[in-house]
């Protein structure tokens, strides 16, 4: 619970930053198809690797698999029956034979209707998810972020001692 909490507080440290919009919706993006696909397979492994070689906020991506990996449960009839329909296609029986007889392609449990359809939902949500995150991101530095700015608690707090210090401290040591 502790490290739920402490991703939470972080990503809204992000969300309060001067982090850019696209890192932090690309991010939230890929944490959906890590919470789509299965924790051992390859897909996550190569989520992970974008995440990793990419300047892509890993916070955000683990906080969105985290969220959506529930969201995962509630589709699984819908990717279950999307998957099995997909996988049972007379048209694509030769590529999925094929596809299972590589060498490494079979570790993407691609043959499972659940995660075929899961996958299939993620790559049809990938492109309107990352500009729902995008357009929310924005609108909620434009509004929540300069409406607490404008706040007396806020102007006190940043007038204070406490406040020059760490704010001098975050940009020497980057806290």
């Amino acid at each position: 619970m502790t490290l739920l909490l402490k991703q939470i507080f972080g990503f809204f440290k992000l969300l309060n930053s001067d982090t850019g919009t696209y890192q932090l919706a690309v991010g939230l993006t890929l944490g959906m198809f890590l919470g789509f696909s299965p924790f051992l397979s390859l897909q996550t492994l190569l989520v992970l690797l974008v995440l990793f070689f990419f300047r892509i906020q890993i916070g955000a991506a683990f906080l969105s698999a985290f969220f959506f990996k529930f969201v995962a449960f509630l589709i699984d009839p819908l990717a279950d029956h999307l998957g099995r329909a997909v996988l049972e296609s007379g048209s694509l029986r030769p590529l999925w034979v094929s596809l299972y007889n590589m060498p490494i392609i079979p570790f993407t449990r691609f043959n499972n209707s659940i995660v075929m359809g899961s996958f299939i939902v993620a790559l049809v949500l990938a492109i309107p998810i990352f500009f729902v995150f995008k357009n929310l991101i924005i609108r909620y530095r434009e509004t929540v972020v300069a409406r607490f700015k404008q706040t007396k608690f806020w102007k006190i707090f940043a007038a204070s001692k406490f406040y020059n210090w760490y704010s001098t401290y975050n940009k020497l040591y980057g806290a």
